[in-house]
């Protein structure tokens, strides 16, 4: 099984700290937030490699974070995958981004994509576990608790068996608080239908956009994240998940 953490933004809404810094090495409780990110699913049996895809500006400061950090943290070889764009612009988007990955590394394996913002409270086993159980596309999903908030990201339902039976991006009337985030479960047998995705001309930006024209095609379940989940696309996020882990660190 394979990780791929999604870090080729440019997170212009943290400006400037995200000016000369990516987003995803920004500190959070003294460390960067990726190696939050990483410890969380590299608790998940069978990963045998993780890509980290990022942008020309940004390549070498994950190229040095990485040999700092890699394999001698995760024990796992890592990845720095350049995508060739400079700004927003020429950007591939998330799941061109995607696309680019597989191509280029000729991956042909079960794939657990995250975006490289996103934060967890708890780990992230159990997610792995029903993957594997499923052996079928997953979408972790969370609670927000409010339905302005929902219309910020994307609605979903589904049946009794957590199986999606409807997915809609930026609901303009929500009747459910339940989002998708951007955690994510392909096995081998699916990436075909990424390609797929990209060779129709779909928009290869959001990567709640495949999930939204995959669900109809083939089945595509849920698992809900537990705890605290944290979408960093904000000052006040960021300085809210930084207190949450600092005094986690603190309690040991």
């Amino acid at each position: 099984m394979k990780l791929l953490v999604l870090a080729a933004g440019y997170a212009t809404r943290l400006y400037p700290l995200t000016q000369n810094q990516p987003k995803p090495l920004l500190p959070v409780a003294g460390r960067p937030m990726l190696e939050h990110v990483l410890e969380r699913l590299l608790v998940i049996p069978g990963m045998d490699r993780v890509y980290v895809v990022t942008n020309a500006r940004f390549a070498g400061h994950f190229e040095r974070w990485a040999a700092g950090y890699a394999p001698a943290r995760t024990g796992l070889p890592l990845t720095i995958v350049n995508d060739g764009s400079t700004d927003d612009t020429n950007k591939l988007g998330a799941i061109g981004d995607i696309h680019f990955v597989l191509t280029r590394e000729r991956v042909d394996d079960d794939l657990i994509i995250v975006a490289g913002d996103n934060l967890f409270s708890h780990p992230l086993g159990d997610f792995g576990r029903f993957c594997r159980e499923k052996d079928a596309p997953v979408l972790a999903v969370y609670d927000v608790g409010n339905l302005e908030l929902i219309r910020q990201y994307n609605a979903i339902a589904t049946d009794a068996e957590g199986r999606i039976t409807h997915f809609e991006e930026k609901p303009a009337r929500p009747t459910s608080t339940l989002t998708g985030i951007a955690l994510y479960f392909y096995p081998r047998a699916v990436l075909p239908w990424i390609h797929r995705y990209m060779a129709e001309g779909n928009n290869p930006d959001q990567p709640g956009r495949l999930v939204q024209w995959l669900y109809p095609r083939v089945p595509v379940y849920t698992w809900r994240v537990p705890g605290l989940w944290f979408d960093i696309g904000s000052f006040a996020q960021l300085e809210e998940a930084n207190q949450l882990f600092a005094a986690r660190s603190q309690a040991g």
